[in-house]
């Protein structure tokens, strides 16, 4: 028989302990709040991820203190970002801006380790093997929720519950958190993590139809992927999915192709998924990361825009209104939907290489608009820089 615990009150439920989740604990723990950061999967798993910070992410570590944590653990510090383009080349050196001289790509099982213990460093209650069972709700407002943690059930109540639990989000679909905008495209994915390559920095490639890359993280090695949009899947997938790894690598990347067919028995495979952008909040209840906002992973963006949704939520609970509440789900929006709508259009793979490149330059223009923005961000979600 469970062993039901008697409710204890929180400010905030935050479900899902990876990065978008582990972030916001930290944040509203550092301001001072009281919170419970549970997780269905045991600590320090790994999990389906690009790995690719791009610059607003690096720039949330460095301002949370963690960078040096993250640098320190072995993740190689990115320095260039590649391109070819069919037979062009086009290699970048990352400029210097805002405190940021290197991009990194840490593995997630090093990332969200961090972040978990940032979290409870702060003072956040961090429970894993937990999963939420049901919502309570008085009225129309969530006030709380059950969960279950191995034989035992509890009960708690809280100020605000946060889905931070991915794209099968189970807090949006309790709240019935609406869709507000879906997209038309999805790229399928095959990738593994291969030793012995040189950092060269991130390294993508594209020819019609198709796009691989290699991305540095820990241990020496790199995440390099394949991906080909979901109408083509089952139609190239016939071959087998260590045969279509090799014979794409070979196509776009033919530099790293045996390396990479070492390892193509340990292939991870993402079916592809349409992007979406949720309503951000109701009574009593907010969504971060990709439990509100989801874009195809070829243009490697998701951890650094969790991260971002992460200091604007914090910045919300602290003002403590609806309306800052409000504040945060028009600015996500403003801040997500260019993102959205140009990785849509990328995932689409119906480009020309000039296309492609054009698509690109607009790409780094929002990019670059974000990391404005992000620069400008909530010292009310900040924190002192600490040694590592």
């Amino acid at each position: 028989m469970n062993k039901y615990i008697e409710t204890s009150h929180y400010d905030a439920l935050i479900v899902g302990a990876r990065c978008a989740g582990a972030a916001t604990a930290m944040l509203l723990a550092r301001q001072g709040a009281r919170v419970l950061l549970i997780d269905r999967a045991m600590a320090g798993t790994d999990t389906m991820s690009t790995h690719a910070l791009m610059r607003g992410a690096v720039m949330s570590l460095h301002r949370w203190g963690l960078l040096d944590t993250v640098a320190n653990c072995g993740t190689p510090a990115i320095r260039q970002t590649s391109f070819r383009y069919g037979n062009e080349d086009i290699t970048l050196a990352l400029k210097s801006r805002d405190g940021v001289d290197a991009l990194y790509a840490p593995r997630r099982y090093v990332l969200d380790s961090i972040l978990v213990e940032a979290a409870r460093d702060a003072g956040a209650e961090v429970m894993h093997f937990t999963s939420l069972t049901e919502l309570k709700f008085t009225g129309d407002r969530v006030t709380g929720a059950v969960l279950v943690h191995g034989s035992d059930t509890m009960e708690i109540t809280a100020d605000l519950v946060i889905g931070a639990d991915g794209t099968g989000s189970s807090v949006a679909r309790m709240v019935g958190a609406e869709t507000t905008h879906s997209m038309k495209h999805a790229t399928a994915s095959l990738y593994g993590y291969v030793p012995g390559l040189d950092n060269e920095g991130y390294r993508w490639a594209y020819t019609l139809g198709a796009g691989a890359g290699a991305i540095p993280t820990n241990d020496g090695m790199h995440c390099v992927f394949t991906s080909i949009p979901t109408d083509m899947r089952k139609r190239v997938m016939t071959g087998g999915v260590q045969s279509v790894y090799r014979v794409m690598l070979r196509m776009m990347m033919p530099e790293i192709a045996d390396a990479a067919s070492a390892t193509a028995d340990k292939i991870v495979r993402f079916g592809g998924i349409r992007g979406y952008l949720r309503k951000a909040h109701g009574p009593g209840w907010a969504l971060v990361g990709d439990a509100g906002y989801f874009k195809d992973p070829l243009t490697a963006h998701g951890i650094t825009d969790a991260f971002r949704d992460a200091e604007l939520l914090a910045r919300a609970v602290a003002h403590g209104t609806e309306g800052a509440m409000q504040v945060y789900e028009v600015v996500r929006d403003e801040l997500s939907l260019p993102l959205l709508r140009i990785t849509d259009r990328i995932a689409a793979c119906d480009w020309t290489m000039p296309e492609l490149q054009s698509l690109h330059k607009e790409l780094n223009r929002i990019m670059n608009h974000e990391v404005t923005e992000m620069a400008e961000m909530m010292p009310a979600a900040a924190a002192p820089r600490v040694a590592a």
